[in-house]
């Protein structure tokens, strides 16, 4: 498995684990190709309040920490955007407004969107 292969793994295992502690609308943008000097992946989730959005966050971290170094937190403290950011791997964790009003989507509208499972269905659609 190469490097890029294995970053997208570790993005979904991220999107994964959200969807684990019942973060919403998880879906992953390939910003590598679009922005490659930014990150190769966004994981971009959905949180109801503070205690939940630093629940998701704690959860990724402590399954991610084991294959990659989290080089920077933001937002923790204030419970609207958490960002965690593993330089490769770049998760926001979001309240449903904070979300809307800054809409990454929309933002980086010309990278591709996967949601955590449809890898598993491209694979057995291709079997």
């Amino acid at each position: 498995m190469n490097d890029k292969e294995r970053l997208f793994e570790l993005a979904s295992l991220a999107g994964k684990l959200a969807l684990d502690k019942k973060g919403e609308d998880v879906i992953i943008l390939k910003i590598g190709e679009v922005s490659p000097s930014i990150a190769e992946y966004f994981v971009i989730v959905t949180g109801h309040t503070k205690e939940h959005l630093q629940a998701i966050s704690d959860y990724i971290d402590e399954h991610l920490s084991e294959e990659l170094k989290l080089h920077h937190v933001e937002g923790y403290e204030t419970g609207r955007w958490v960002l965690l950011d593993y330089l490769d791997i770049v998760i926001h964790i979001m309240t449903k407004e904070a979300r809307e009003y800054y809409s990454l989507e929309f933002i980086w509208a010309d990278a591709p969107i996967i949601k955590p499972g449809e890898e598993d269905e491209q694979d057995k659609d291709e079997t």
